[in-house]
């Protein structure tokens, strides 16, 4: 199977998204993600997580098996399908400002619905989950839906679903000079020119629109108009910042982006030409225009600010340029925040 291109992953991405949405759990089952973590991550993580050095009671409450587990004390935090039996609850509930959880101290009081929330959970197994970012997403099965005649693929049926559910129907098909118009900046980021509108509105034949969309992924503004939120996420700049903000070219580099996106150049390889074109350059065999391609892709390396004002300290610096790049590579290939990391370990 091909390597799934820029535009194939963007894509997919978003169809994964709706997919996942649409097959939410309707159910009133508390979701440990939404509703559960955020209590611990507040309210107790920082005593009974991950970290040993700040572990009271020798209580962990962030991994199941740890929880489950008696306590110092004997007592056991959380009992599975037994709220009234689990020390958590009763801590959290107590009048007793000694046996209180969170302390007293802290001025922080669990709510009403949040208490409820965990009796709720428990009485349910207490079941953990991964965080939702690192679960492999699954494909959903297909919704019923009263109008099977309306969805024209997968998506619509769970669009449609959602409607029907909401006591909605589907809007009414968009005129054709709303098509093209939408489809031109969607894809081109230029609204289409009265002599292109014209030629859609006299195509009659089926597969006008089809040819429509192929005609503008077939568009050099394709690729720059793709290319501008890769350019976002990699810091790409005119000018070196700071104080001074004198000019620079990446341009180079910017066009070697939106050449990517008009070539459809498979996602992976597009990865690993800007995290290391440079050293693949060395290691292949590649003709010299390939292997220029290939130094220049590797600049999505040095799109960070760089300063060169007058009593700059160059060691000082070489570290902030390294800072930024793992922050810069880990947000966009990731899609975590390493940032916080820099000065402080989380508290799970």
């Amino acid at each position: 199977m091909p390597n799934p291109s820029p535009r194939a992953f963007a894509v997919l991405s978003g169809a994964a998204a709706l997919l996942l949405l649409g097959g939410a759990n309707a159910s009133a089952r508390v979701d440990f993600n939404r509703e559960i973590r955020p209590i611990l991550s507040d309210t107790c993580f920082k005593c009974h997580g991950f970290d040993e050095n700040e572990r009271k009671s020798g209580l962990r409450l962030d991994v199941r098996e740890d929880a489950l587990k008696p306590a110092k004390s004997g007592e056991i935090a959380i009992v599975p399908g037994q709220p009234d039996a689990s020390e958590l609850i009763r801590r959290v509930t107590t009048d007793d400002e000694d046996d209180h959880m969170p302390p007293v101290k802290t001025g922080r009081k669990l709510s009403a619905t949040e208490i409820a929330t965990l009796k709720q959970w428990i009485a349910e197994g207490a079941e953990y989950q991964e965080h939702w970012s690192f679960v492999p997403p699954e494909r959903s099965a297909l919704p019923e839906v009263k109008n099977p005649r309306w969805p024209r693929n997968e998506i619509d049926r769970f669009i449609l679903a959602r409607l029907e559910a909401e006591g909605l129907g589907p809007a009414r098909e968009a005129s054709r000079e709303t098509l093209i118009r939408r489809l031109s900046l969607d894809l081109t980021g230029l609204p289409p020119t009265l002599a292109e509108i014209d030629a859609f509105l006299a195509d009659r034949s089926p597969d006008a629109y089809e040819r429509l969309v192929d005609r503008l992924l077939a568009s050099p503004r394709y690729g720059e108009r793709m290319a501008v939120d890769w350019l976002d996420a990699a810091r790409f700049a005119d000018t070196h910042g700071y104080h001074l903000d004198s000019g620079r070219d990446l341009t180079p580099w910017r066009d070697w982006v939106i050449r990517a996106f008009n070539e459809n150049k498979p996602f992976d390889r597009f990865t690993v030409e800007q995290l290391a074109g440079d050293i693949i350059a060395q290691r292949e065999a590649v003709d010299e225009e390939a292997a220029l391609a290939l130094r220049i892709a590797s600049g999505f390396n040095r799109n960070h600010m760089i300063n060169y004002e007058g009593g700059a300290i160059p060691d000082e610096y070489l570290y902030a340029y390294l800072v930024d790049r793992v922050n810069t590579t880990t947000t966009v290939w990731l899609g975590l925040t390493f940032a916080c990391a820099q000065c402080h370990d989380h508290k799970y």
